[in-house]
């Protein structure tokens, strides 16, 4: 077993024993993996305030023991890498922020190293908690779309006048009639297309988008997922974020 310094993005914690939790944090050196924390959920002060570390979308510098053949690591010491000014505060970047931690969790099955994914996240979750209320609404979108590109499945932005169904079967625009329902069509499809050309989040303030727009993308975005990656299912996230975003 060696000791190794890495970044890592919290994505899940649960409860185990009487004081410790289970965290699946997507690390820097290592993909996801699994880690065991001891005394993090005592009653004292000190116990409640390691904790919070330890939430949905936190950003940690680790020093972790790691062992290949183990399903279960451990944690040496764990500090803060970003101390977010709005993301665990503000209710509707909470929200969006769940909904980006949910749709990880889905997709991210192996441990497998990717640096470019990783930092790819890590700037993700930097810009939402800096994001104005106008970029805040898009996010959701613009991550959905662009995380696609790191699993190979990334939408071919082909959208011209002729080409203006988008087959999510397929993940491409054409000018043939889909002949099953999994597609979207008319200003869905040119607003993809749209949001496709967004290289930093800042330009989704110029994407402007009615609740109900936003509502037919994100729910066109999760039969998408569902349909590439297997026992994705549906986000619980995804009727809570719609809520707030309304």
């Amino acid at each position: 077993m060696t000791v190794h310094k890495t970044k890592g993005i919290v994505l899940r914690t649960v409860k185990y024993g009487e004081t410790s939790v289970i965290v699946s944090i997507l690390t820097e050196l290592f993909g996801v993996q699994s880690y065991l924390v001891n005394g993090v959920r005592a009653s004292s002060k000190r116990g409640s305030a390691r904790a919070n570390y330890f939430q949905p979308g936190a950003i940690l510098d680790l020093v972790v023991y790691h062992n290949d053949l183990k399903n279960l690591q451990r944690i040496k010491e764990f500090r803060w890498s970003t101390i977010y000014q709005h993301i665990f505060f503000n209710v509707v970047k909470n929200a969006v922020a769940l909904f980006m931690v949910e749709l990880l969790q889905k997709t991210l099955k192996q441990p497998e190293v990717n640096p470019d994914l990783f930092h790819f996240i890590e700037d993700a979750f930097l810009h939402l908690d800096q994001a104005d209320d106008q970029e805040v609404g898009n996010y959701p979108l613009f991550f959905a779309l662009h995380l696609t590109t790191f699993y190979g499945a990334r939408f071919s932005d082909e959208y011209t006048e002729r080409n203006h169904y988008l087959d999510l079967q397929e993940g491409e625009f054409t000018h043939e009639h889909p002949v099953h329902p999994y597609f979207l069509d008319g200003q869905y499809s040119y607003v993809t297309s749209q949001l496709l050309k967004v290289m930093q989040p800042h330009e989704l303030k110029e994407i402007r988008l009615n609740q109900e727009m936003r509502r037919v993308l994100l729910q066109a975005y999760q039969t998408f997922y569902a349909l590439h990656f297997p026992d994705f299912g549906l986000m619980k996230t995804l009727p809570v974020l719609q809520e707030v975003l309304s």
